[in-house]
């Protein structure tokens, strides 16, 4: 599985940066993800920012002390230079849409289109790009709300919701009151292949109850079948478990999971992708053809 964190998109768009046109007015994103793109580049280049509809209507987002020269330069431009950009580029459908709205407005601009990220066959449909990043991919702003949870092992405590802490995690009353009323951080936009999680058995029937209440959607959910609390510290078998139905499940082409030390043993163990939600890090690494082209 190809993937690029937050990190990553940062440093490859600060490297772009020094590739553009030295003498670009405006940055326009395209919503939603290429917005976060947009955003960034036009920081480290300290340009005015908008989106596509902005672009169109002549809204620019309204900048603090330090971009209002850059904004009064882009008001007094015959012909300002405007990089339109989205964070990846697949069947560039979205981005076709863009061009058509742009053209159909007539503008009085100079578009260059940009992505972060792009399959190899779309190389020759924007001007600027950081990396070829084939598919399957995921990028770490879009991946609980991707395609790809349908062939996905989801950790649940620590990434669905919050780990217990310490005065909650007696597997007594606090603990399960803790099961019942946690607040989720995040409900997957996607059906998730398989939740599992080194919850133990018996608390299957409010753990149930918690995910429909809060309108997750799964195919599966396998939780550590032991007598108690006690045993499971005894025996740490978390990332083990994990692993053997990360192998045993082979339709599933992906692993996230919220701990970085049973995320290193469900990798170790099955040699399959495991994104780890802790450091943001895909494992075996970095894939994707890294370069920066013109």
């Amino acid at each position: 599985m190809n993937y690029r964190n937050l990190t990553e998109l940062g440093q490859d768009l600060f490297a772009l940066g020094s590739r553009l046109p030295p003498d670009l007015d405006l940055v326009a994103g395209i919503p939603r993800s290429g917005s976060l793109a947009g955003q960034l580049l036009a920081l480290y280049r300290n340009l005015p920012v908008t989106d596509i509809d902005g672009l169109i209507s002549g809204h620019i987002m309204k900048s603090g002390p330090r971009g209002e020269n850059a904004s009064t330069r882009f008001q007094s431009r015959e012909r300002p230079r405007v990089l339109v950009i989205d964070d990846s580029l697949l069947t560039g459908s979205e981005l076709d849409k863009t061009r058509q709205r742009i053209s159909s407005a007539d503008l009085p601009y100079q578009i260059f289109y940009a992505a972060a990220y792009i399959v190899p066959e779309a190389e020759g449909k924007v001007d600027f790009f950081c990396d070829v990043v084939p598919m399957p991919r995921v990028f770490e702003w879009n991946v609980l709300h991707h395609y790809a949870l349908r062939s996905s092992c989801v950790d649940l405590d620590g990434l669905l919701c919050r780990d217990p802490g310490p005065d909650e995690n007696d597997h007594g009353t606090r603990y399960r009151h803790f099961i019942e009323t946690v607040p989720p951080l995040v409900i997957p936009s996607e059906r998730i292949f398989a939740i599992v999680t080194a919850r133990l058995e018996k608390y299957r029937a409010a753990t149930e109850t918690w995910l429909q209440r809060h309108g997750f959607q799964y195919d599966q959910l396998l939780m550590l079948d032991l007598a108690d609390g006690k045993q499971r510290r005894e025996l740490q078998p978390h990332g083990q478990f994990k692993a053997r139905h990360y192998r045993r499940l082979t339709d599933a082409d992906l692993f996230i999971e919220s701990s970085q030390w049973q995320a290193q043993e469900i990798f170790a163990s099955t040699g399959k992708s495991v994104l780890c939600w802790e450091s943001r890090e895909m494992m075996p690494g970095k894939c994707g053809v890294s370069r920066l082209v013109e």
